[in-house]
């Protein structure tokens, strides 16, 4: 089993070496940064992304490390967007695609998240954009909180010694990161859609939706499913952005079972994946550096 897992935006690869689903550990897997997210420099190209250009680097990437063999995405936010892209124009290297809180288009009208209202402030957008989120990373308190917004229960109990610990690394790859770069990678997205382009993926999606998800709405994920043609649809009760975290043993069971069955029936819902020796989950970050 070949995997890459590529997580959300203001996040890092290393968010998966604690949140990576167990079957993951059985096979071959990597995790990718998002463009502009340490290590990936843009190398002054922060003004001109484009489409081609970023689905060709993760290309590149999967050629690299899997010999171009196809694998199966598994994307958190805006890393299910980057996939549904990858799954589009490169289908030869997807096998299937595993979408938490996923969306397919940069804008949500009239639901617009915070980032993309803010960079869309004329004159000012830019600069408050960039401070708001150098005092988001700032200190491990304000980084907690902010990622706390993402869960619904904050009570679920999701924070361990471990997770702590993985978001804390998580933090200090996003000090790393530039982020005029991330700012750059921000305005390509808000201006990109796959919307149109969804009934044209032939690969089987998993879309795995937190129903209590205050950051993307949920209405745009059941959508987002609606268009494509080979997805099967799960909905997870008082679950938020971070469904691998808020629901860690459901989610591990529904994708052990995608993964092991193929896209899940009605007669398979209650199948469980085999339990998984964990292995260290390699992180490929040199991707577009």
């Amino acid at each position: 089993m070949k995997t890459v897992l590529i997580h959300g935006m203001v996040m890092a690869p290393t968010f998966w070496s604690c949140f990576a689903p167990s079957i993951v550990r059985e096979g071959q897997a990597a995790a990718y940064p998002l463009p502009g997210h340490s290590p990936w420099t843009l190398d002054g190209l922060s003004g001109t992304l484009n489409t081609a250009d970023i689905v060709n680097a993760y290309a590149a990437a999967i050629e690299r490390d899997f010999d171009g063999e196809p694998v199966t995405l598994i994307g958190h936010s805006t890393g299910g967007f980057v996939s549904l892209l990858l799954a589009r124009h490169r289908p030869d290297l997807v096998s299937n695609v595993i979408l938490m809180g996923a969306f397919a288009c940069g804008r949500f009208v009239g639901q617009e998240r915070l980032a993309a209202r803010i960079l869309a402030l004329p004159l000012l957008g830019r600069l408050l954009f960039i401070r708001i989120f150098t005092r988001w990373i700032a200190t491990r308190e304000t980084f907690r909180w902010g990622s706390l917004q993402c869960v619904f229960d904050k009570t679920v109990g999701w924070e361990t010694e471990e997770t702590i610990a993985t978001m804390e690394q998580v933090r200090e790859h996003l000090m790393k990161s530039r982020t005029d770069e991330i700012v750059a990678f921000v305005s390509w997205m808000s201006q990109t859609s796959v919307i149109d382009e969804l009934p044209l993926i032939d690969v089987p999606v998993l879309n795995i939706i937190g129903a209590r998800d205050a950051i993307v709405p949920p209405s745009h994920q059941i959508h987002l499913s609606g268009r494509l043609p080979r997805v099967h649809t799960v909905i997870l009760d008082k679950v938020g952005h971070l469904p691998m975290a808020e629901a860690r043993e459901k989610v591990d069971q529904l994708i052990g079972t995608f993964l092991l069955f193929g896209p899940l029936t009605a007669s398979r819902q209650n199948e469980l994946a085999k339990p998984a020796k964990p292995e260290p989950l390699r992180l490929a970050l040199p991707l577009g550096s």
